[in-house]
């Protein structure tokens, strides 16, 4: 009678012959875990940063609001009252749009120049993995060739 080869033997040999090494996934994995950190303190800070600048200018606009809302012993007052208020509050939105546009900008060269850094890293990183790899192959093949 016919005995089934033991498939599980000959796979475990198989993979035995050609080693895998873990070590490139454990440093991919950290690598990405390292970007992902860094990439996540640039969006905290930015958000920081905005956020200031929505209170700053909601403080701003709140108090303006009150000096607006006075009595006035004049009806042209409150025309003036009105007008410098407008005219403060698109002096302020013109600084305050500026200072959004400049945090935008820092975010963005930062995520470019981590983005970069990254590509240059995994790039050395694939080089030296696929180096080693092709070296191990080449062993094992020799070996098996035995």
């Amino acid at each position: 009678m016919a005995k089934t080869q033991d498939m599980t033997a000959v796979l475990k040999d198989m993979m035995g012959a050609f080693p895998v090494d873990t070590s490139a996934l454990d440093d991919a994995f950290k690598s990405t875990a390292e970007l992902n950190e860094k990439l996540a303190g640039v969006a905290l800070e930015a958000a920081e940063k905005s956020s200031e600048i929505s209170s700053k200018w909601t403080k701003d606009t709140l108090t303006k609001l009150a000096d607006m809302s006075k009595a006035k012993p004049e009806p042209a007052d409150y025309a003036k009252a009105m007008t410098d208020f407008a005219s403060a509050q698109a002096e302020v939105a013109a600084e305050n749009m500026a200072a959004f546009a400049e945090v935008a900008k820092k975010v963005q060269s930062e995520t470019v120049e981590l983005m970069m850094s990254a590509s240059k890293e995994a790039t050395e990183g694939a080089t030296a993995a696929v180096k080693k790899a092709t070296a191990d192959a080449t062993a094992a093949a020799k070996k098996a060739a035995k």
